[in-house]
Parts: C-alpha cells; structure tokens; sequence
C-alpha cells in the first residue's frame, strides 16, 4: 500500500480523525542513517505525529516539530509540508548510541534530567510584512510528571497550546511509522445534523475504541483494517486520501547560501585549514563540497550555479 493519510468525520458529532501510514517515505529516513532502536522509534512516531498534525495546516507552508533533549538524545526534528512531503533527523554522540538500549525509556533518551521540551513552528510560506512563523514550546513533563510517549508529549501540546481535546496513538518500527488521531472539534464543528442525530456519547465511546489498540496491531495491518475494527458501527464520512512521500528541501544553492552568510573570512579560515568546505545535510546525508574556487566564485556573483561545476562523486 502507497503511503498516505486518510480523513474521516463523524456524522453524529463534531469529532474527525485521521490515520496514516508511511513505509517508503520512513525507509527514505532509515536508509540515510543508522539509529538505536529506541530512537528510531521515536523519531518514526514524531514523523506520524507531524503529518497527523500537518493535514490540518489552513495555509500552504511547513510544521516542524522539534523534540530539544537532555539525555543521551540532544534533538529529534520532522519537517512535514502541507502537501505531505517530510524529512526527518535525529542528533546525537556517536559515542553515547552504544549505551542506549532496546528498552531505553522515552525519558531517559529526552528527559533525563526534566528539562526536555517539544517545539513546534507553523512557517508560512507566503507571509505578510513581518510576519514571523507560530511557534509554541511545550515541557516534556506535566503536572504528574514526565510524559511517557511521544503520543502524551502531543496530547499535552494540543490541550495547552491549541485548547482541542486530541487523542493520539503513534508506533513505529524498522518497516513502518503509522498513527492514528481523533480530535473534538468546537461547537457543533460545523455539523448540520438532522434533529436528532447528534450523539453527545460519541467522543468518549470513539477514544475508548481507540484505547483498545495495540502497538503491534497499529504496526500490523493497514489502516483499512484499523479503522474497520475500530469504527465499523459508527456513521463515518471519507475523505480523499492524500499521499506522503520523503522530500528533502536542500540544494548547492542553499548552502552557498548559508556560507555567504558566515562571510568570506569565516569560509576563507576554512578552506586555508582544510583546502576545502565541506557541509553534509542532516536530513538527507548529501555531501556538499566547496573549493577555492567555488569559494570565490560564490561570493564574486550572485548565483551559486554561475560558472561553478559541481565536483567528482557526491556532489551536487
């Protein structure tokens, strides 16, 4: 099955859902990097996470959600684009992956002195004069304690910073990263029922539904098969079904544009040190070089693609 997102209202309430799976879009990720199971996990669940939230976006542009660690993890980061195109990566030592085990808990990779906190950015890409992007931090701990699961840190960001009632289930393995999220809307959400066909019971009933799903269930079958287990007694209405897919946004011209920002001494140091400049993308592992030449031909014109050849191998 293509990876996708699906979106589903129900009739009798002001309650929608979606669910999505992503297999070749979260292969992209893995096959760039090589990750401690737990990690993988967490960063498979944030990337389901995102396009569950993305779908929503009532602007053309991108929601990054960045989870800022104080434990072996320093940050995991998911761009999603609100036509479901994503990148993902996660930050750590080389030196600590050893140490992090199969069952290493969520707060000991993230949280493991309390100060952990999940950042997400709305950025617009067209945006008035000034315009800055949203961006709201909430703590990976709540009045109880450390979050346990990528899907309370959410829940927890939902109720403070958007005030909707959202449930969230996210899992992720080597092969898959899939969720499922259910959310009241305000008011009637824009329902125009019949008299007597609004339900006031179906919110509960419906999470109380999705509570009775398990991991390896979510993981297993395809969202078909969740939804149908879960719902099939429920007045639901589908809605076209929109594919994900990995994407990444780097280029040579954005990092020649990111080196003239540092300006021609800082570069200059570099290339007197190691003969070259050398940047990998995090998201995707491309290889970008720069020699002298590029050097100077980048901050002699305007275009980085004027009069520069790309070098042997990797680069672009």
């Amino acid at each position: 099955m293509n990876d996708q997102l699906q979106k589903f209202m129900f009739n009798a309430a002001p309650v929608r859902g979606e669910i999505v799976s992503l297999r070749n879009t979260w292969q992209e990720v893995l096959t760039r990097r090589d990750y401690p199971a737990p990690v993988r996990n967490v960063l498979g669940e944030m990337m389901a996470a995102c396009a569950l939230l993305s779908a929503n976006l009532k602007f053309d542009g991108t929601l990054v959600m960045q989870i800022f660690g104080d434990g072996p993890v320093k940050m995991l980061v998911v761009q999603c684009s609100s036509d479901l195109s994503m990148r993902a990566t996660a930050k750590f030592s080389g030196d600590v992956a050893s140490t992090i085990g199969d069952d290493t808990s969520l707060t000991d990779l993230l949280n493991a002195n309390g100060n952990g906190r999940c950042v997400i950015t709305l950025d617009p890409r067209e945006k008035q004069p000034g315009q800055q992007p949203y961006q709201s931090i909430v703590p990976l701990n709540s009045a109880d304690g450390p979050l346990q699961t990528m899907a309370d840190v959410l829940e927890h960001y939902m109720h403070h910073s958007e005030q909707l009632d959202t449930r969230l289930w996210l899992a992720a393995d080597s092969e898959r990263a899939v969720g499922l999220l259910l959310q009241k809307l305000p008011g009637d959400g824009g329902i125009v029922p019949h008299p007597g066909e609004l339900d006031a019971d179906t919110w509960e009933r419906v999470c109380t539904l999705g509570g009775t799903l398990s991991n390896d269930e979510l993981l297993k079958e395809e969202p078909e098969t969740v939804f149908r287990r879960l719902f099939w007694q429920e007045n639901v209405q589908h809605f076209a079904p929109t594919p994900a897919r990995f994407e990444c946004s780097c280029s040579r011209g954005k990092v020649g544009a990111m080196l003239k920002m540092l300006g021609r001494e800082e570069v200059d140091s570099v290339i007197e040190e190691r003969g070259h400049v050398e940047i990998h993308c995090e998201f995707c592992n491309q290889r970008y070089e720069f020699d002298p030449v590029d050097v100077a031909q980048l901050f002699l014109v305007s275009g980085l693609s004027e009069g520069v050849t790309p070098a042997a191998g990797q680069r672009h």
